[in-house]
């Protein structure tokens, strides 16, 4: 592409002014060029310091920009993105993809009908060690099974503790859920089963899963838990021993980059297909709905 794409964000919370203005400001390839939040004086406050356009509706903000990125609950993402896609704009879609598999499915039909790259910002996946880490797993296949510990306090106070739908019953599984299930899903192999899942009454979930091949992980998930820093670890093991995701975290703005990166890679080769497109999103919500349905 010989301009920068131009973005229109969709929500001025505090994810978009995060990860997401920063990201499309400070990436070569973007340009922020339009902000629509159902608050005018907050997307006002979020536009600025970035030149970006306040727009005063969702069509207004489709007519000035290739590519719309969403920072809102999954009920709005699953309100809007098709009408996105129908219009020919490639996607950034927060997880989870909507707020149940037949809202993320009207989705993917959407994407696929249009034919625009759609990715799901699943930050850690676009982390170099994570990739690293997975690359590494898939050159040995003798893996039994694994396990996964995502324990924060992200609930309890800060951007997120007046969020409605993080708040709401099953908080934790739809807002960090998606990260970790994505994380066993990848390293071990599609998930297909959901043998066990809890949730205590202070949002604790265990939760036991089946994969492909007959294989088996654990996944403790928390918001509510004060622990700092926060504990976040995976490992899988076999009869070569274990293998934990090791190295640093890399921070949510350069996953944000590398996920820009691949985005525009996709467009300028004219593909749709991603390890982390709205397919993958469509398959983690049918996996949330499996757990929900299992407590």
């Amino acid at each position: 592409m010989d301009e920068a794409l131009r973005v229109g964000v969709v929500g001025a919370g505090p994810w978009a002014h995060r990860v997401h203005g920063p990201g499309l400001y400070e990436h070569p390839g973007t340009r922020l060029a339009a902000v629509w939040a159902r608050r005018p004086d907050v997307a006002k406050t979020f536009a600025e310091p970035y030149d970006a356009a306040v727009v005063d509706g969702f069509d207004e903000l489709l007519e000035s920009v290739d590519a719309v990125a969403f920072a809102v609950p999954p009920a709005v993402q699953a309100e809007f993105a098709p009408q996105a896609a129908r219009a020919g704009k490639h996607l950034v879609l927060e997880k989870p993809l909507a707020a149940d598999p037949a809202g993320a499915r009207q989705i993917v039909e959407a994407v696929d009908e249009a034919r625009v790259a759609a990715l799901m910002m699943l930050t850690r996946r676009f982390a170099p060690e994570v990739r690293e880490w997975l690359a590494g797993l898939r050159e040995r296949d003798s893996w039994q099974g694994g396990t996964g510990r995502w324990l924060a306090g992200g609930l309890l106070a800060g951007d997120y503790a007046m969020s409605e739908w993080r708040q709401e019953q099953y908080g934790a599984l739809i807002d960090a859920g998606p990260h970790a299930i994505d994380l066993l899903d990848a390293a071990l192999g599609e998930i297909e089963q959901v043998h066990y899942a809890h949730r205590s009454s202070d949002g604790l979930w265990q939760i036991v899963f089946g994969h492909a091949g007959d294989l088996t992980s654990t996944l403790t998930l928390s918001l509510r838990m004060p622990v700092q820093p926060s504990l976040v670890d995976f490992a899988v093991y076999g009869e070569h021993g274990q293998a934990p995701l090791l190295g640093r975290r890399t921070a949510a703005r350069e996953c944000y980059a590398r996920m820009l990166d691949d985005l525009l890679t996709m467009i300028r080769e004219e593909r749709t297909e991603h390890p982390c497109d709205v397919r993958r999103g469509l398959h983690l919500q049918q996996i949330l709905a499996d757990v929900q349905q299992a407590t």
